[in-house]
């Protein structure tokens, strides 16, 4: 190398390190960013969760439905093994008239099940994908798989799964 290459040489190593840090710094507060907003969108995705619950199991229409996209392509999924039972309902009209029709004839209150705190979710966007594991007193084990969206600023549920496993028998032997 020349003596005239080598201080060229120098300079554009130096250049590709202090590139290589700025890029380090974006990425790094970008990620520590994205981590906030994700505890975020999951609190308030929480606080739908546990709202729309609370709301169904005290036989609450109007505070429930408010936690629902009104959207005909929404459904919503009950697979009960315990009683070898099946549902689906597909579309807000349907969805809707399942639970009044429910709670008409079911009219008393349930325990609500303890509020969630653990989910494992996935955000895309405005949509998120939410499953967790809840004991219901009166259903046992649940598996609920939930499809959110953000509907103006509020996470609403666009689509719902719930496997009832019911009570495990081999604890009380």
């Amino acid at each position: 190398m020349s003596g005239k290459s080598l201080p060229i040489f120098i300079l554009v190593i130096l250049f590709a390190f202090i590139g290589c840090e700025e890029v380090k710094k974006e990425n790094t507060d970008e990620t520590t960013s994205l981590s906030m907003d994700i505890e975020v969108e999951r609190k308030a995705i929480l606080e739908t969760l546990n709202n729309e619950t609370k709301a169904a199991f005290e036989r609450d229409y109007d505070a429930w439905q408010q936690k629902w996209v009104h959207d005909q392509s929404i459904t919503k999924t009950y697979l009960n093994f315990s009683e070898n039972t099946f549902s689906e309902s597909i579309g807000w009209d349907e969805i809707s008239q399942f639970v009044k029709t429910f709670m008409e004839e079911h009219p008393e209150p349930e325990p609500v099940p303890d509020s969630l705190e653990k989910i494992d979710i996935r955000l895309y966007g405005n949509g998120a994908w939410v499953t967790y594991e809840q004991q219901d007193s009166l259903r046992g084990l649940k598996r609920e798989t939930r499809l959110m969206e953000k509907v103006n600023g509020d996470w609403k549920i666009a689509g719902m799964q719930t496997t009832i496993y019911g009570f495990d028998t081999n604890e009380n032997q």
